[in-house]
């Protein structure tokens, strides 16, 4: 069994797993082991208990990565047995009992919350949920500042939604409380505030990195600055 732990990374809403291929390509250049599953974005406890499964099927030591909302699944589904480290990109850690909008709510909103449009889905056996998306117009200063204008078209007209229930869910556990854990910060985030990121890092106690001219897209317009955090964890915890 290898000591080298393998990296789960987890994206958050808006996103998807292709979202990390940049990260996934410098990861297996250093031979590090690494998987991106798709996050169901349908609610923090069932998204959590998700990731948490991943996680515990895999052989050997785990080092989750969040990005954005993937960050509150990290802190609930961190608590696994073989979750051996925690990586924030751009993201909320979550203390025990916290939810998203209560966390947020500390810190002055960020353009993200005034641009976001709602949709519904069909719930079995009950009334249609509402999910969000950003307004495809204001996707490329909101999420993607620092991408080049074709691919942030791209990027908006390709997103998964969120569950808004998700928003004001609570977290059931804060697994850096017990995990060593790392975190970027993205310094021209329009999605989340910068703030409300290192606010979470310092309490978690992380190691941390700050990228000033980063946008909340910061694992594909900068995947080695992001790589390379996460092989400080491996290296860590290996």
């Amino acid at each position: 069994m290898t000591t080298t732990p393998t990296v789960v990374l987890v994206h958050g809403a808006f996103a998807d797993a292709a979202s990390w291929s940049g990260v996934v390509a410098e990861l297996q250049a250093h031979d590090v082991p690494v998987i991106a599953p798709p996050n169901p974005l349908r609610g923090l406890a069932s998204d959590a208990a998700y990731v948490a499964s991943v996680a515990a099927q895999i052989d050997g030591p785990v080092i989750l990565v969040g990005h954005s909302y993937g960050g509150a699944l990290i802190t609930v589904a961190g608590t696994t047995e073989n979750v051996v480290g925690l990586v924030y990109v751009a993201a909320y850690a979550l203390e025990e009992g916290e939810s998203l909008g209560e966390l947020q709510g500390r810190f002055p909103l960020s353009p993200l919350v005034s641009n976001l449009k709602q949709w519904t889905y069909p719930v079995a056996g009950g009334d249609p949920a509402v999910e969000v998306t950003i307004a495809e117009d204001a996707f490329p200063s909101v999420f993607a500042a620092d991408l080049p204008a074709g691919v942030t078209k791209i990027l908006a007209a390709s997103q998964r939604p969120l569950a808004a229930a998700a928003f004001e869910e609570t977290a059931a556990a804060a697994a850096w409380h017990t995990k060593p854990s790392w975190a970027l910060i993205a310094g021209a985030d329009e999605a989340i505030n910068p703030e409300v990121e290192r606010f979470g890092a310092k309490r978690a106690g992380a190691t941390v990195v700050e990228l000033d001219g980063a946008s909340h897209a910061v694992a594909v317009s900068q995947p080695k600055a992001v790589a390379d955090l996460i092989l400080e964890a491996v290296r860590a915890t290996g």
